[in-house]
């Protein structure tokens, strides 16, 4: 089955960025594209449909004008549009599972806000078993100009970022892009080691070439499978979110994977993926762990 890239469109600036990302994605994967539009408009739009009838032509309009813009922009596209009046987070989650990946619109430095108002953009990203990507409103197909890196965080083992380095390097080659894959580390407690890690340290040679030599073996497998690909080894000691943070800056894209978990007051994302989602200023692809 070809799963579409889907977007979902609210009427917010952030979310007609995210239908122009996911359609430039579309046309380098050679996949169709799938337009939405669930639940209430974006708040700055509320005031053009008070009603249910109003909300819904309005809702038909807006993927109507979207889908004539993409067309002009990219003529042999194929694009389908959807109104789904469902619960929000249910139902984009339902939309995911059906897409290669689900691209959303984010305002960031602060709460999330459109489709990702409140605790619905967690409650997707952490049910989801496919990749979601958040993008600003002032991204620009010149950002994904070469030069300009895909960067990917890698954590703990080769198997716990297998799934976020596989996207990232499938989007590296097919944008023709540099691998940036980064490792944050720091210095554990003293009492933290174990017998078996001190030994593995101390065949490492330290902290820093341990950590060197973890993310040079998780990358490994995928420099074989994606010969044609750059890639720079990044390893910076400090927390995650903030050496990702200190890169996005010139990368195109920001990769990284999530664990949700549940609690008492409903599914919460990894610290990491939520302080990024907040603060890169570029578009951020959440992959779940597989």
């Amino acid at each position: 089955m070809t799963r579409p890239i889907t977007a979902g469109v609210d009427g917010s600036p952030e979310s007609a960025a995210a239908a122009a990302w996911a359609a430039r994605e579309a046309v380098r994967r050679d996949l169709p594209l799938r337009l939405v539009h669930v639940g209430e408009p974006a708040p700055e739009a509320l005031a053009l449909a008070a009603d249910e009838s109003a909300r819904t032509q309005w809702a038909n309009d807006l993927l109507a004008e979207t889908e004539q813009e993409i067309a002009d922009r990219h003529p042999g596209l194929a694009v389908t549009t959807d109104v789904l009046d469902d619960g929000a987070a249910r139902t984009l989650t339902a939309v995911a599972a059906d897409a290669e990946l689900l691209a959303l619109g984010s305002r960031g430095h602060g709460p999330i806000v459109g489709f990702l108002l409140g605790s619905v953009g967690q409650q997707v990203i952490a049910a989801t078993e496919r990749p979601v990507v958040l993008v600003r409103s002032g991204d620009e197909a010149t950002a994904e100009a070469a030069g300009r890196d895909v960067v990917v965080g890698q954590e703990g083992d080769a198997e716990d970022s297998a799934a976020a380095l596989e996207f990232a390097f499938r989007t590296a080659a097919a944008r023709g892009a540099t691998v940036r894959a980064v490792r944050a580390w720091s210095l554990p407690p003293v009492f933290a080691y174990s017998p078996a890690s001190l030994e593995l340290l101390d065949e490492a040679g330290g902290l820093e070439p341990y950590e060197k030599k973890a993310l040079a073996a998780a990358l490994a497998p995928l420099r074989e499978r994606f010969p044609d690909v750059p890639v720079t080894e990044h390893v910076e000691i400090g927390s995650a979110g903030q050496v990702l943070l200190s890169v996005a800056p010139q990368a195109q894209l920001l990769v990284v994977g999530r664990r949700a978990r549940r609690t008492a007051v409903g599914a919460r994302i990894g610290s990491v993926a939520h302080a990024v989602l907040h603060h890169a200023p570029c578009p951020v692809a959440v992959i779940p762990h597989t």
